[in-house]
C-alpha cells in the first residue's frame, strides 16, 4: 500500500527535476526530495550532465538529517561508476531509511539493480509513485535506452483549413508572437534540431534556440541536423553561421562538397541510401548511438510526412492559427497512398491549449 503523502512529495520532487529540463542532456532530469518526520530536510535535482547529480544535491542540503529519512528520486538511483560515484553507495552512507522512486532506471547498467542494490543494505524500497509522470519527463532518454532511437517531436504550424504555407511558398508567418517562443522552448528541451534540405533551399532557417527571449549564446544549443541525400546544402546557408554544432547526413561521398562544408565547421555523416533516400529508421538509430535523447523536427510537409507514415514520429505539436488561407495553398503532410476512410492513420490528442491567440494540439499516432 503507498502512504497517502508519496505522491504530494513525489510531486514536488518531479517539479525540481523539470528545472533541469534545458541543461541535463544527454542524462535524464531527476529531482530528489529527503523527508524526515514528515518535514522536506533536504531536496536537490540534476542540474548539469557531468555536475552532482540529484541524490548528492539533497544528501548535502540534509546533512545529518538524512539519518532515518525518506529519499522520494523521481528515477531509481544509478548504482554504477559513471562521470559521478553511484548514488546508491551515498544515500546507504548517509543512512537514509527509505528509497521511493517513481520509475526504475531503463539504463541496462541499472535497470533495478539499483533498488535491488538498497535493499541488500538494509534501505527499504518502493517504486512505481507517478512513474506515468516520471516517464513523460524523460521520454527521450526512456526510449533511447530501451530502443536506441530519440523521441522524435515534430513540430507543424497550419491554418484552421490545414494550409502551412501560399502557393507561392510565402508562409512567414502563419503562427503569432506567443506560439513561436513557445516553439523555442521546444527546441531549447531537445537534443536536436532536424530539417530537410528542402527545407534549407527554401526557407534558409537559422534553427536555434531563444527561448524566454535569450540570444541564441547565452543557453545550450541543440545541435542542428539537415538530412541531405544528395549534399546540396549551401556553404553560405545561415544555420552554418549559427553557434552551436551542424550535423549534416547524407548518402553520397563527394569529397569536393564535403570539404566545402567540413571548412564551415559541418561534421558530415554517410549513411546507406535506400531506394535513393535516406534510410531514415536507420538515420534514428545513429543519432541513439550518439546519445541524442530528444530529436526537435522541423522540416517540410515531405520528410515529415514520410517520418509519420514510418511510425517514426512519437508526439506532433501543431499550432493552429486561426485564419483561412484557401485551397491552393500547401497542405500539412505528404501522405502518399492514403485512398480510402479505412488507411487513415488515427491520431490520440493529449492536450489542447490556446497560446496566445492559436491552439496547440499535442497528439500522438494512435496504435
Amino acid at each position: 500500500m503507498t502512504p497517502v503523502n508519496d505522491h504530494s512529495y513525489m510531486a514536488r520532487a518531479l517539479r525540481l527535476a523539470g528545472r533541469g529540463l534545458l541543461t541535463t542532456d544527454p542524462n535524464p532530469r531527476v529531482g530528489c526530495v529527503l523527508v524526515k518526520a514528515g518535514e522536506v530536510v533536504g531536496e536537490g535535482w540534476h542540474e548539469r550532465a557531468g555536475g552532482p547529480h540529484a541524490e548528492i544535491n539533497a544528501l548535502q542540503e540534509a546533512g545529518e538529517q538524512a539519518v532515518g529519512a525518506t529519499a522520494y528520486v523521481t528515477l531509481e538511483p544509478c548504482c554504477h561508476q559513471g562521470r559521478t560515484p553511484p548514488c546508491t553507495e551515498a544515500l546507504i552512507t548517509a543512512g537514509v531509511a527509505c528509497v521511493v522512486a517513481a520509475m526504475e532506471d531503463p539504463n541496462p547498467q541499472v535497470a533495478g539493480k539499483g533498488l535491488s542494490a538498497l535493499r541488500h543494505a538494509g534501505v527499504d524500497t518502493r517504486s512505481g509513485v507517478l512513474a506515468a509522470e516520471a516517464e513523460q519527463l524523460n521520454a527521450g532518454f526512456v526510449k533511447r535506452m530501451s530502443q536506441g532511437q530519440p523521441w522524435v517531436r515534430c513540430k507543424l504550424a497550419m491554418s484552421v483549413d490545414g494550409r502551412t504555407a501560399m502557393a507561392s511558398g510565402e508562409s512567414q508567418w502563419i503562427s503569432g508572437e506567443a506560439a513561436r517562443r513557445d516553439v523555442h522552448r521546444l527546441r531549447a528541451r531537445s537534443s536536436a534540431i532536424m530539417t530537410g534540405i528542402e527545407t534549407v533551399l527554401a526557407d534558409d532557417p537559422s534553427l536555434t534556440a531563444r527561448p524566454g527571449g535569450e540570444t541564441g549564446d547565452e543557453i545550450r544549443q541543440p545541435v542542428r541536423i539537415i538530412l541531405d541525400s544528395r549534399l546540396r546544402t549551401p556553404a553560405d546557408a545561415k544555420l552554418l553561421q549559427m553557434p552551436g554544432k551542424t550535423l549534416l547526413i547524407t548518402g553520397v561521398v563527394d569529397a569536393d562538397k564535403t570539404d566545402r562544408l567540413t571548412r564551415k565547421g559541418v561534421e558530415v555523416v554517410t549513411l546507406p541510401l535506400q531506394d535513393q533516400r535516406l534510410d531514415l529508421a536507420a538515420v534514428l538509430q545513429y543519432l541513439g548511438t550518439l546519445e541524442m535523447n530528444e530529436v526537435h523536427l522541423e522540416a517540410g510537409a515531405t520528410l515529415c510526412g514520410a517520418l509519420l507514415q514510418a511510425r517514426l514520429i512519437d508526439e506532433l505539436v501543431i499550432y493552429m492559427a486561426s485564419h483561412l488561407m484557401g485551397n491552393a495553398a500547401r497542405g500539412l503532410l505528404a501522405l502518399p497512398g492514403l485512398e480510402s476512410m479505412d488507411q487513415r492513420i488515427q491520431l490520440s490528442i493529449n492536450d489542447i491549449r490556446a497560446v496566445g491567440d492559436d491552439w496547440r494540439i499535442t497528439a500522438t499516432v494512435a496504435n
